[in-house]
């Protein structure tokens, strides 16, 4: 799994008055959690935001204090009107300690129903998955090269040993739906017999 470094500073004070004068800086309040105390410090925008910008996930490498912790961004808030970022909360991991994180899907190949003129509808982008963290993937392969028209691959058609899905496993992922062209086709070919 991909890691990214991001150092932080403790915060001194903690409340609504503080949280507006570090952003007005440029900076984002944040926590850590996961072992002991949680941690309240602040970290710049320029260097959180990308983690926001991407689909890919990914785990973070908090620096405080000199103290490095590996953790997954377990939340973010962002502002209704504007979009800007708020507040992120950190996750502590541990070797031994499942944790849940919406994976990416990547859909890989041609769907022959598709070829034939049928229309490719991505019911989901991303899954949640359980799994310890050494085991997390970082995006989840979907190959379509077998679907044909009205073929659908579920949730439960993805499961592995490695991890536990935790969508409801009848749930579609992709499927090659049927369209007026598809329907159209034969019709045309009898019409020239």
């Amino acid at each position: 799994m991909k890691t990214v470094s991001i150092s932080g500073a403790l915060r001194e004070h903690v409340g609504k008055k503080d949280a507006r004068i570090l952003r007005e800086k440029g900076m984002i309040p944040c926590v850590v959690y996961g072992v002991g105390e949680p941690q309240n410090f602040y970290a710049d925008e320029k260097v959180l935001s990308p983690l926001f910008a991407t689909p890919e996930i990914c785990f973070v490498e908090l620096e405080l204090n000199g103290n490095k912790l590996l953790t997954i961004v377990q939340e973010a808030q962002f502002h209704k009107v504007s979009g800007n970022l708020l507040h992120v909360d950190f996750f502590i991991l541990s070797d031994h300690r499942p944790i849940t994180m919406a994976v990416p899907l990547c859909i890989e190949g041609s769907a022959p129903g598709v070829l034939k003129g049928g229309k490719l509808y991505k019911g989901m982008r991303k899954l949640r998955v359980r799994t310890l963290p050494k085991q997390m993937p970082e995006m989840i392969r979907v190959d379509i090269s077998k679907l044909d028209i009205a073929d659908e691959i579920k949730v439960r058609d993805l499961a592995s040993d490695q991890y536990e899905l935790l969508e409801a496993p009848s749930t579609t992922v992709v499927m090659v739906k049927t369209t007026r062209n598809v329907v159209e086709a034969p019709k045309a070919e009898a019409a020239a017999e």
